[in-house]
Order: C-alpha cells, then structure tokens, then sequence
C-alpha cells in the first residue's frame, strides 16, 4: 500500500488536530517539511515522532532524541506549580522508566527507549465524560482544561483517560492535565520537544 502523502500544501492546523497525540508512521513527508521539525523520513517511519496540534503551533515529540532527562518534567512543575515533582508533571517520562506503560521505557537492542508522553486532548474526552462535577472543559482556544474550583480530586479523570494523564494532586487533592503552555519544550536539551509555529507550517507545506 502506497504512503499517504501528508505534506501538501492545503496543511491546515485541522489537519494535523486529526492525527495529534499520533505517530505519523504511514506517513510520507517533505523533505522541507522533515528539516523544518528536525526529523529523518526513517524516524517517521520508526514511529519514533508525534505531533499535537497546539494553539501555538505544532509540538513535535521525537522519540529518537529523548534522553529521559526529565527536564520537561522539572520546567512543567515549575511553571504550573512552582515545585519539581514528576509525579504531577503534565508531561510523563519518569512513568515510563523500567516498565513497559505505552511500549516505552524499555531495555531492548541494547539501549533504553525513553517518551515524553502528554495529554492527546481528544476531540470526545473519556476525562470530561467521567468527571462527576463537570470540571473538564474545553477554553477558547479548544484546550481541554481543568477547573480546579470545581475539581473534588476524585480521580475518575485519571482512571477514565486510556493513558492515565490527568493527575490528582496529593497535596491540593486537585487534578491538573496539559494546559499545552509549552513549557517543557523550553526545558529539553536534546531537541525531542519543540514546537513550530503555525506560520512555519504553512510555509514548509507550500514548498512541496
């Protein structure tokens, strides 16, 4: 079966909301388009690279390069929540380490697989579906939030959610998922996390 040539220039920001939280394995890409997120056709290939369509731009997650650092984790509590814990951190690493939670993690070919994992902001989330006070919402811009007037830290965000990434607070008894900020970009010194701009996007499509 042929590859789907996905970088054409009618790209649109809808486009990529399909397929965000995804591999783009299946995918054939520009070479313009490669160079502009800083990845190989066989990254793309390996389903080492995901995107999510942010308000900002596009947040590309490359596998490959991912160290398991955990800065991300580190500059997202930071940010949110003016302390450094994994645990509540909106983006997952530490998670993953020594275990085999969503294929990653794992000591296999001689080396470790490490994946910065967040929030797929899904278009019907089983999160706001199961949360008994309705304190999942989607803002302005469609980023599904919560509301933590209206959290009761009960967990069923968490336990509705297939990746478990909303997260209750131990200490506020709130839940928080990715407000998509992109502060955990900021924080990667290995070029796994970045996020493109819109303008960019468009630019590289049209230079198929």
């Amino acid at each position: 079966m042929a590859k789907e040539n996905f970088a054409s220039a009618d790209m649109t920001r809808r486009q990529f909301l399909k397929i965000s939280g995804k591999s783009l394995v299946g995918l054939t890409l520009s070479a313009s388009f490669l160079s502009l997120v800083g990845c190989t056709q066989d990254q793309v290939d390996d389903g080492d690279v995901m995107v999510w369509a942010l308000p900002q731009g596009l947040l590309v997650v490359n596998q490959d390069k991912c160290t398991g650092c955990q800065r991300c984790e580190i500059n997202c509590t930071l940010v949110n929540d003016g302390a450094v814990s994994s645990y509540m951190s909106r983006v997952k690493v530490t998670r993953n380490l020594f275990s085999s939670r969503n294929g990653s993690g794992l000591y296999t070919d001689d080396h470790w697989t490490y994946f910065p994992d967040t929030c797929r902001q899904c278009a019907d989330p089983a999160c706001a579906k199961a949360c008994p006070k309705g304190a999942i919402y989607a803002d302005e811009n469609g980023v599904k939030k919560v509301d933590e007037e209206k959290c009761i830290g009960c967990g069923a965000c968490t336990e509705a959610c297939p990746w478990h990434m909303p997260t209750v607070n131990p200490i506020t008894k709130k839940s928080s998922k990715c407000i998509q900020c992109g502060a955990c970009v900021a924080g990667c010194p290995s070029g796994a996390l970045s996020i493109i701009p819109w303008e960019e996007v468009a630019a590289a499509a049209q230079a198929v």
